[in-house]
């Protein structure tokens, strides 16, 4: 008898939901502390070069969903349009790059909601209540995941208009500010920044849950982009203007600094409730990302296959989403917030320079978009890595190398059989 499979129940709204809990919980709350270390105001230009490169990115993942509505994304289109072993270095980067990213939003969660010394137990428990969440099927995610959505974006217009209000720090924005630690910096900022664009990943990923997913998908990746696009750039503006590069630096929890900041005392808790509230959105919406991309591996023999299987019930790939509830729970154990973000944008990087290349080789009646678009994106993508933290390369590097030797291993194997 043939296993279960996955039930196209998504739509439109469901999939831009689930694209925005991605994104604002990983950007808004998360990234702006280490993009100011590495380029201060400058990050206002690594936020449009993050943009520019994560718009190529986004259109050349839409124009592959289109034409391959199956779940796993670049790891199914790097396969269809490019080999096997393309296909595998895109979902490699994308399970590990994205694992890493759980570990950062459950401890970005616990910064904001945990009492003091308590981060890492409340993060452990994040996880594992979002895993029995998302075991219960897609349409709970995307349930959960709207209600949060709304939470987020009605705090953060609280945030940003306590940011405005608050008195401009002195010096903050000119172009001594923006240019004073110069284009690597910049371009360092824009590596960190990336990280919280990529959440239209989980979108594609989902290409056998969506409904009419030809027409669907890339419309709510581009949804979803600009959505986020929007509330990115109102809140760098209203962070940076009332703590200064400096400051935004030094916080972990730069949204509620600026609100602090500002003198709007009553609205600190509502933020943190909301920042706590985006960073469990973006932490749902990854562990069903990466629980299908799993699958999709493992339903080819990329991974083990005891991860291809499918609840008979709730048909969603449990195996895949509790193995990744056990890795992400040892990753929070011992890893830090900052470290986490630079891993994860350099995995995700290279799944999304894989996903250009298979674009630009499509051919042209089925092309959505200009194949500029896709040149910008792989070439972004490369610059924004060689650029990330050197710690963050080489843990990458290491991590690719090991995916490599495991797969060849295997196949050497299934050979000799």
């Amino acid at each position: 008898m043939s296993s279960p499979g996955l039930v196209r129940r998504l739509g439109l709204a469901d999939a831009v939901f689930i694209g925005l809990g991605s994104m604002i919980g990983a950007g808004v709350f998360a990234a702006f502390g280490p993009a100011a270390g590495a380029a201060g105001s400058g990050l206002l230009v690594g936020l449009a070069l993050a943009a520019a490169v994560a718009f190529g990115n986004a259109t050349s993942s839409a124009q592959l969903a289109a034409v391959h509505p199956a779940s796993g994304g670049t790891y199914a289109y790097g396969r269809a349009e490019l080999g096997p072993w393309w296909g595998f270095i895109a979902g490699w980067g994308f399970v590990v790059g994205k694992t890493a990213s759980c570990a950062a939003m459950a401890l970005t969660f616990a910064a904001y909601a945990a009492p003091a010394g308590w981060e890492k137990p409340v993060a452990i428990i994040a996880v594992v209540a979002l895993v029995t969440v998302n075991w219960f099927g897609i349409t709970r995610t995307a349930q959960l995941t709207r209600i949060i959505v709304v939470v987020v974006l009605l705090t953060l217009a609280v945030a940003v208009a306590a940011g405005f209000s608050a008195p401009d720090a002195p010096g903050w924005l000119g172009s001594e500010a923006l240019w004073s630690d110069g284009w690597y910096g910049i371009l360092q900022s824009a590596g960190l920044l990336f990280f919280a664009f990529a959440g239209y990943a989980r979108i594609a990923t989902m290409g056998e849950e969506v409904r009419d997913p030809a027409r669907t998908i890339p419309r709510a990746i581009v949804l979803a982009f600009a959505g986020a696009l929007v509330v990115y750039a109102a809140v760098a503006f209203a962070v940076l203007s009332s703590l200064g590069p400096q400051a935004t630096a030094a916080s972990t929890e730069p949204v509620a600094a600026a609100v602090a900041a500002s003198g709007w005392t009553w609205a600190e808790p509502t933020v943190r409730v909301g920042a706590a509230a985006a960073s469990l959105g973006a932490l749902l919406a990854l562990i069903a990302g990466i629980g299908r991309t799993s699958f999709a591996m493992a339903r080819e023999g990329d991974l083990p296959r005891f991860l291809a299987a499918v609840h008979p019930r709730w048909h969603v790939p449990h195996r895949a989403e509790a193995t990744l509830g056990v890795v992400v729970v040892i990753l929070v154990a011992l890893v830090d917030l900052r470290g986490a973000i630079g891993f994860s944008s350099f995995g995700v990087l290279i799944y999304y320079l894989v996903a250009n290349i298979a674009a630009f080789r499509q051919d042209p009646g089925v092309r959505r978009y200009p194949r500029a678009l896709q040149i910008v994106g792989a070439v972004g993508c490369v610059v924004l890595v060689v650029t990330l933290p050197w710690q963050s390369v080489l843990v990458g590097l290491g991590v690719f190398v090991v995916g490599v030797v495991y797969r060849a291993i295997r196949l050497r194997i299934t050979r000799a059989r």
